[in-house]
């Protein structure tokens, strides 16, 4: 059931009618049978994961509150972590780990005969794990206090609006909403309203439509040339930035329309003036969950500076390896690392390029920097996107020959790109002009009306008129798949 379908805007309207009319505690009964509905949805037979996840969870966190004794605690605490990386191992890691020992083993001239199994990923269980164990780890560090409720954690934990792809909420900022009585205000339905639809815009609009360009130009075997690959590194850039953010955006205003306030999960990615601010605004609630429970464990930055580029790398590599089991996306991650490492390394000598606020050679160097860094996010998604790392690397070295006449024949692709990404464009310089992602909320009622109608549109024209007849259905969001 996808928030792009008309399946799922039955589903909501129901919950919602049922959601509005009961007491506080009806809510939350709701809220829980929604959410196992709409992950059974995809596949009934994995409920029991995440039955079975909530329930191992709440009960090693109410064991670990209940004890004084650090011994008993850290028990609880490892039998927690322990199942859910098994959990979580077996269902997304198993057949890649088998075959990457088979192919090790071939090196060395070994004949092994690996155990593959026909293992189908769970949706969402990386995001359901990960926003589980951070409650456990909360609750062992006494940062936040175990619930007795367990129907409150459950529907802490199937959340339905942010159950498949985040944002990956903290128990501190989400548990309360889920215990206390919810008040929906004029504001914050107003503001739900304008992120389901600039969501969906996103979603729609623009990643949808860049889908059969990046596919093309990602297709295996294809003739690589420089500008190829650049196009497809841009058109892939936009397509998972607003598949991902539009998800996330949906995902926003389904909550603050039922009461929650889910945490901002991307904010202007591509306006980054670092590798490290990059990662302040690019899946927001992975990166802050990577920190404090992976970098900063393993001894952060206060450790000296080889132990930091250390645990820059590792944090980053398993970060690339949560997304995906492949090693193009370890290569990703790994790319990432060395990116932040190589920005701690420079620091010294780039803190030393300042220039006063509001001077032309200031905006010109911050329009350097954002462009940097966006192209070599760029390259990072030539791994992310490939299907291969050899398919990645044979992209990378294609970039190095650019012949002129090649821009010709991609003209049609070209403006198609341009196209897409324009009103996009334009609409996210003014979120960062006026540091406000929800601006348009401001504008004068004709204004707000006339922004709409043009999103409505444009969204209208690409899916009926050009879309429908391309495609059978919605397309499912790329992080479905992590």
């Amino acid at each position: 059931m996808l928030f792009n379908s008309l399946e799922f805007g039955i589903f909501f309207i129901v919950v919602y009618a049922l959601y509005l009319g009961a007491s506080h505690r009806l809510q939350n009964k709701i809220l829980l049978i929604a959410g196992y509905i709409f992950y059974g949805w995809w596949d009934w037979r994995f409920l029991g994961l995440l039955w079975l996840s909530t329930i191992v969870d709440f009960y090693c966190a109410l064991q670990m509150d209940k004890s004084s004794e650090v011994r008993t605690r850290k028990r609880y605490l490892w039998l927690s972590i322990g199942f859910n990386l098994v959990l979580l191992g077996f269902f997304k890691y198993f057949n890649f780990f088998a075959s990457s020992f088979e192919r090790l083993a071939e090196s060395f001239g070994w004949q092994v005969d690996p155990v593959t199994l026909h293992i189908i990923l769970p949706v969402g269980i990386s995001f359901y794990t990960f926003q589980s164990m951070s409650y456990v780890l909360d609750v062992y560090r006494r940062q936040v206090k175990a619930t007795g409720r367990f129907w409150d954690y459950a529907v802490f934990i199937s959340f339905f609006p942010q159950l498949m792809a985040g944002p990956i909420e903290r128990a501190a900022h989400m548990l309360p909403q889920v215990i206390n009585p919810r008040k929906i205000s004029r504001a914050q339905f107003q503001e739900g309203g304008y992120l389901i639809f600039w969501g969906l815009f996103q979603k729609i609009f623009v990643a949808d439509n860049l889908a059969p360009i990046v596919d093309q130009l990602f297709t295996p075997g294809t003739a690589y040339h420089g500008p190829l690959v650049l196009l497809g590194a841009y058109a892939f850039a936009f397509q998972v930035y607003c598949d991902f953010a539009g998800y996330s955006n949906m995902a926003r205003g389904l909550s603050k329309c039922m009461g929650f306030d889910l945490m901002v999960n991307f904010n202007l990615p591509y306006f980054a003036v670092n590798p490290s601010d990059f990662w302040k605004r690019w899946h927001i609630s992975l990166s802050t969950w990577l920190r404090d429970y992976l970098y900063i464990p393993l001894g952060g930055n206060r450790k000296g500076p080889l132990r930091t580029y250390l645990n820059l790398m590792l944090t980053m590599t398993i970060g690339g390896l949560w997304h995906g089991a492949s090693w193009h996306f370890v290569a990703w991650g790994a790319y990432h690392g060395m990116l932040l490492i190589l920005h701690r390394l420079l620091q010294p000598v780039l803190s030393r390029l300042v220039f006063p606020e509001k001077s032309l050679k200031a905006r010109l160097w911050f329009l350097a920097r954002v462009i940097a860094v966006f192209h070599l996010v760029c390259i990072g998604w030539i791994f992310f996107r490939a299907s291969s790392l050899t398919q990645a690397f044979g992209m990378l070295i294609a970039l190095t020959a650019f012949d002129p006449a090649a821009f010709t024949g991609m003209m049609p692709l070209m403006l198609q790109f341009v196209y897409l990404v324009f009103f996009l464009l334009l609409f996210q310089i003014w979120q960062f002009r006026t540091n406000d992602l929800t601006f348009i909320l401001k504008w004068r009622p004709q204004a707000k009306f006339a922004a709409a109608l043009t999103a409505f549109y444009l969204y209208l024209y690409m899916e009926i008129l050009v879309n429908s007849v391309n495609r059978g259905g919605p397309r499912e969001f790329i992080y479905f798949q992590f």
